[in-house]
């Protein structure tokens, strides 16, 4: 039995399942941190995100049905709160799309935690002009290192359209960092 089988086992027997969780968030919390950030970009977001998370896998582990690994669905239970997180703070008013990009990039400038230089600000500032498929597609494969086949599994989406999305916005990066 594997190891994240056997945390899955004792995650889901009541006797276990404290201890058991805290071994979980050793594994997976930096990870799903970065994760996270990446989606709402400042750290308290991140944080308040990671919380969140971790809540709804404690209260949810026992539907975990073994379709996908543990770190998948945990991802997709990430990916899915830092969704509503933002839907939930997109009811600022802005004039504009480029209001709410300048205004978004600036947060992540500003914070005390970012500590890019001009080629990271400039990686930043391009993949923000990019579509959120390609957002989400470009993070989950170059920051998060995961496969293509996770990926898919995690956005649903078909591997050869991940693998186009993907190498689309690199060409873009590319392009733009060297202009």
């Amino acid at each position: 039995m594997s190891k994240e089988a056997e945390l899955v086992e004792k995650l889901q027997n009541s006797a276990l399942k404290d201890i058991a969780f805290s071994e979980l968030l050793d594994v997976y919390q930096e990870r799903l941190y970065w994760h996270i950030r990446k989606i709402v970009q400042t750290h308290e977001n991140a944080d308040d995100v990671l919380q969140n998370t971790f809540i709804r896998v404690y209260k949810s582990i026992n539907n975990f049905q073994e379709k996908s690994s543990l770190h998948t669905w945990m991802y997709r239970i990430a990916y899915n709160e830092s969704m509503r997180f933002l839907e939930k703070n997109k009811k600022k008013s802005y004039d504009n799309i480029d209001d709410v990009k300048s205004s978004h990039l600036e947060v992540l400038f500003e914070d005390e935690y970012f500590n890019g230089d001009e080629i990271q600000k400039k990686l930043h500032k391009i993949i923000d002009s990019f579509t959120e498929k390609q957002k989400r597609v470009f993070h989950l494969k170059y920051f998060d290192d995961l496969s293509f086949r996770q990926i898919s599994e995690l956005l649903e989406i078909s591997e050869s359209t991940l693998k186009s999305t993907y190498y689309t916005a690199v060409k873009i990066i590319e392009k733009k960092i060297l202009e």
